[in-house]
């Protein structure tokens, strides 16, 4: 592991425990920006990435398959399979044991769940009040 991942890593870890009123929203965010979300399926379903709301890839864009709740593709749509909080595969299940993947730059940072047994994850929810507006 190289050095800006391990520091990236302590980071990411300190979003965890920390309230996320004592970072700035710039700055909180940084080390998210551009990240890949990954499914743990069979085909490592790619959901989106982090980037900002005019972005076609973005999972905060309500607009591109990855942000719109209404997408079958979309962390965001409860009845979708990475969206509906009774699928192990979901961000938004507080058991699973396999929530998506947080990639950047071609190394796996930490994971998106609510799942609070899981190291280095951040829920969704978090995640969006941290970068929604800063990216």
């Amino acid at each position: 592991m190289r050095g800006r991942e391990i520091v990236g890593l302590a980071f990411f870890s300190a979003l965890l425990f920390l309230p996320l009123g004592l970072f700035a929203a710039d700055e909180g965010c940084e080390p998210f920006r551009g990240a890949l979300i990954i499914g743990q399926d069979a085909d490592h379903t790619y959901l989106g990435k982090i980037a900002n709301n005019s972005d076609g890839d973005s999972i905060f864009n309500d607009f591109s398959p990855y942000g719109d709740p209404l997408s079958p593709k979309s962390i965001w749509n409860e009845f979708s399979t990475f969206g509906n909080s009774f699928n192990g595969l979901s961000p938004f299940n507080e058991s699973s044991a396999t929530p998506p993947e947080i990639v950047k730059d071609g190394s796996m940072i930490g994971y998106l769940s609510m799942n609070k047994n899981v190291k280095n994850s951040i829920s969704p929810n978090a995640l969006k009040e941290l970068c929604k507006e800063a990216l």
